[in-house]
């Protein structure tokens, strides 16, 4: 069950609306939804979580780049939302590895299809079929030993993202469940929040 909230400051202290999520399908997507929400420029966070298994914060300031914390990255990659959070840079790889990986896919399925067009007996074609369905399986493997090295277990990104509202690094790392409310009332967000959940 995932939950999603945000929370923009104002002149008067903090608005916060639940966040639908249907729409947003990248990185790109979810920082827009941050800074149409952002009054004045001002700071905008976006809280994500599913529930028991992870959280993240994308933080937006105006128009600099977005900010990110993940509570557990291995957990969040086996989420939509949560890939939407582990960019490229956050992982520390460089920028379009699974687009390399996908394309190479291709071409190991596009070679095992040629290689198991019937061009002789029965038999052979039989046993080529095998051979290409071998090989796709230990492509598999390999992907997602490739995707469990590439994506730590544990927190990841920014930890001083709530440093300057009172959240210090530290107090950060402990959150675990609901840590939504203890958020909220650092920013002394809570009643807002509450009228939303």
């Amino acid at each position: 069950m995932y939950f999603a909230a945000l929370l923009a400051r104002t002149e008067d202290g903090w608005e916060a609306s639940d966040t639908e999520l249907d729409d947003v399908e990248t990185l790109s997507d979810l920082t827009d939804l941050a800074q149409e929400a952002s009054v004045d420029e001002d700071t905008v966070l976006v809280y994500i979580e599913q529930e028991d298994a992870w959280f993240g914060i994308l933080r937006v300031d105006g128009e600099e780049d977005p900010r990110i914390y993940v509570s557990d990255a291995s957990a969040a990659a086996r989420s939509s939302y949560g890939e939407i959070l582990l960019t490229d840079e956050l992982l520390g790889r460089e920028p379009g590895a699974e687009d390399e990986i996908a394309a190479l896919e291709e071409l190991v399925d596009l070679d095992g299809t040629e290689d198991g067009e019937p061009t002789g007996p029965t038999t052979e074609a039989t046993s080529s079929s095998s051979a290409t369905t071998a090989t796709t399986d230990t492509n598999a493997t390999s992907d997602s030993d490739f995707d469990s090295d590439a994506v730590p277990a544990g927190p990841i990104g920014e930890l001083g993202i709530l440093a300057d509202f009172g959240i210090s690094e530290k107090d950060l790392l402990t959150l675990r469940t609901d840590a939504l409310t203890e958020i909220a009332d650092a920013l002394g967000a809570s009643e807002v929040l509450e009228a939303v959940r």
